[in-house]
């Protein structure tokens, strides 16, 4: 059974009956609104927390009307008439009042007395008696309050560590020294915080940058330092001995939540990346080899070879999977804009700077990859900056004095000839090399036009699905033709051709050769055939492309399986045919 408020103060109240009854030398009696006695004294000091609901009529009568009641005649009052001690009470004279909290009626205190000098003595000076009994029950009224309070801070509070113990920010509640007097599990967790950090004072000291509006700080717990992102609150002085709220996240979490807003490239592998010629076998074998490096890639080739799709594929297939790959065109950005895009900058940095101040590229793809696109047309005075981060793997804010560590690996593209670059002074030579310590070369699609089939009919079968158009395949005639054009455009020209051809197919569900574009059959010539061609056995041909397949998506079952499905053979097929070949 739940306590009452009195019960939960009874020794208190229990000190204040004895402190009255030597005082006035009159027993005192005190009940809370069940009739339960919680204090007494003389001959009620023994009976503490009996039920009195039986002979407890007078009280009865003050918890119901909140009136004081003064019995002169205990025994013979009307009051008194159903109580079990009626016309034999040993009492010679009580006075009661009420204990009220507010409205609520929360208990009873009454002054007993048993001899006729008590009750003389109380009669002698009636008026200062009610008023000291009026006094001691707004004294217990006003410490039941404060227990109430209490609890309800108490309350509070609990309830305040399960909401802040709730959220994936931190939280730390500071004392007037510093110290932390109160954290949630993802502080503990993003801290490192100890039993013993605990009792020392912490180090929380803005550096003055901020990011979209929140502001940055650095962190000392111990011998560590951490750079968080976060706002600090001020309590009020009624709040003591808590002084200040700290409400952070730790840098990399706040980055990695603009880049989910941010990110918007397609998710790509190896297996984006169709054809199984031998140049683009290559590309594949170096993109494994050279995935989990740290080094710098450059990537060349033609406009429209799938540059940014083989720095997406290493990213893929790096230890950095699951960390940001962060693209930005280097030719597509003003220079006056280029240079705040990829290393940022903090509040009023310059006229025109968003007053949050930006978070750079460079920083957004810390720990994984960021892929400069078209780096041949970055301005000289930003190739300069460009070489220090890449040197010293740090960078500056613009506006800001705060050096970033940075842990990014770097690949690049172009379609521009650098070293011609270099020598018209328009590209540092130090920055290309060290740009170009893995090249990878993007063929271009005239170079592997036994890859177009198998790219036609990817396409085929995504832009089917997102026009919702039901295409069965390419005539033969049409896709001869296709084979004899040159391609400029390379892989992005024909996905432009195919998503053509699919516009203009009708409800046959075949792309015919008149569905394709003017300008390829304007354009397209008959492929020049040597007139003593070499002939190879067809076994051999197709040993060569199962062996090379296998190499380029692994022994595994899985990579067996994928190398299967771009061969157009079963799984069945390719081991039978395996085991044929060892």
């Amino acid at each position: 059974m739940k306590q009452s408020e009195l019960q939960e103060i009874q020794d208190t109240v229990r000190q204040y009956a004895q402190i009255i009854s030597q005082v006035i030398k009159v027993d005192v009696e005190i009940v809370d609104n069940c009739l339960v006695r919680i204090a007494g004294t003389g001959i009620y000091q023994d009976r503490i927390n009996e039920d009195m609901s039986a002979e407890g009529l007078v009280y009865k009568q003050v918890l119901a009307t909140g009136e004081p009641q003064v019995i002169q005649t205990p025994g013979e009052h009307p009051l008194c008439v159903l109580c079990p001690k009626h016309g034999c009470c040993s009492e010679e004279m009580e006075m009661c009042t009420p204990i009220k909290l507010g409205s609520e009626i929360i208990g009873v205190i009454g002054l007993i007395c048993s001899t006729p000098e008590q009750k003389q003595n109380l009669l002698g000076d009636f008026e200062t008696y009610r008023q000291f009994l009026l006094q001691i029950a707004e004294f217990i009224s006003a410490k039941v309050y404060v227990q109430r309070e209490n609890e309800r801070y108490q309350a509070m509070m609990q309830l305040l560590s399960q909401v802040v113990d709730g959220v994936d920010k931190g939280v730390l509640v500071l004392d007037s020294h510093g110290r932390i007097a109160h954290s949630n599990s993802t502080a503990v967790k993003q801290l490192l915080l100890r039993p013993d950090t605990m009792q020392q004072a912490i180090g929380i000291e803005a550096t003055g940058d901020s990011l979209l509006g929140v502001e940055e700080y650095k962190v000392t717990v111990g011998d560590r330092t951490f750079k968080l992102m976060g706002e600090m609150l001020l309590l009020e002085p009624a709040l003591a001995p808590f002084e200040r709220i700290f409400i952070f996240n730790e840098m990399k979490k706040f980055k990695s939540g603009i880049y989910g807003l941010t990110n918007v490239g397609p998710h790509v592998s190896l297996q984006n990346i169709v054809g199984s010629s031998e140049a683009i076998c290559q590309v594949k074998d170096k993109i494994l080899k050279i995935a989990d490096s740290n080094s710098t890639v450059l990537i060349t080739g033609e406009s429209g070879t799938g540059k940014e799709l083989i720095a997406r594929a290493i990213h893929a297939e790096s230890s950095r999977h699951d960390k940001p790959f962060i693209a930005i065109n280097c030719g597509a950005i003003p220079d006056t804009l280029l240079e705040s895009e990829l290393f940022g900058y903090v509040k009023g940095a310059f006229t025109g700077a968003d007053p949050r101040g930006k978070i750079g590229k460079f920083e957004l793809a810390n720990k994984g990859i960021i892929f400069l696109d078209e780096v041949g047309d970055m301005p000289l005075y930003l190739q300069i900056k460009l070489l220090r981060v890449l040197q010293e793997r740090k960078l500056v804010r613009i506006g800001s004095n705060q050096v970033i560590e940075l842990d990014v690996r770097v690949i690049a593209a172009t379609n521009r000839n650098l070293k011609a670059l270099i020598r018209e002074n328009k590209f540092r030579e130090d920055l290309y090399y060290r740009l170009n310590v893995i090249p990878i070369e993007a063929p271009p699609l005239r170079n592997r036009l036994e890859d177009i089939p198998a790219i036609v009919n990817s396409m085929i079968e995504k832009y089917s699905g997102l026009f919702n158009k039901a295409i069965k395949k390419i005539t033969p005639e049409a896709l001869a033709i296709l084979m004899q054009y040159s391609w400029p455009g390379n892989v992005r020209e024909m996905e432009n051709t195919i998503e053509f051809m699919i516009n203009m197919a009708d409800e046959s569900g075949l792309l015919t050769k008149d569905t394709l574009p003017k300008n390829v059959m304007e354009l397209a010539e008959p492929v020049a055939v040597d007139a003593s061609p070499s002939i190879r056995p067809l076994r051999e041909i197709e040993r060569e492309h199962i062996l090379r397949a296998v190499k380029v998506y692994g022994p595994t079952t899985q990579g067996k399986q994928l190398a299967a499905k771009q061969l157009g053979i079963g799984i069945a097929t390719l081991y039978r045919k395996l085991e044929d070949i060892t």
